[in-house]
């Protein structure tokens, strides 16, 4: 796997799993960004996307208003010219046997060309992983993360 790279994930990672609250495949369409790969437990973590622009401006409108930093989301311009939400608050860890493809555009496959954006997406996500990891919540709806991550570590044994 190439780390700043889409791929679609598979629909058996979504059944496996069996958390309600995780992003899912929208038939095999929903690009997941593949942020980094963590060392000491070998999980690849990855980052759904939205189209939604307009309602995660709103949203980081509203925290930067209050002064509140915003690492849970971030919205740029892919390379396809289109922008798009990275919902980092729904990141979540897979292994590579769940991974179904690359996305492609035009038989090309996507990724962040971007120096400086995959580098400020990695350290939100970082920081947001860290916190996911300690049970935090950003929503009332989001995944289990260390039950994702314990699943993921017996299925690699």
């Amino acid at each position: 796997m190439r780390e700043r790279a889409f791929y679609i994930i598979k629909d058996e990672f979504f059944q496996d799993m069996n958390d309600p609250y995780l992003k899912g495949n929208k038939e095999a369409s929903r690009p997941h960004y593949y942020c980094f790969k963590e060392e000491e437990t070998g999980l690849f973590w990855m980052i759904p996307l939205s189209s939604r622009v307009d309602k995660y401006k709103n949203i980081m409108n509203k925290k930067l208003q209050n002064r509140k930093s915003c690492d849970i989301i971030h919205i740029m311009k892919l390379d396809n010219g289109k922008e798009s939400v990275f919902l980092i608050q729904d990141m979540f860890p897979i292994t590579e046997n769940y991974i179904e493809r690359k996305y492609t555009i035009a038989h090309n496959h996507l990724v962040v060309t971007s120096e400086h954006s995959a580098i400020e997406i990695e350290k939100k996500a970082k920081k947001v992983m860290n916190m996911l990891k300690k049970g935090i919540k950003f929503t009332p709806t989001q995944s289990d993360i260390k039950k994702i991550m314990d699943k993921l570590k017996t299925r690699k044994r």
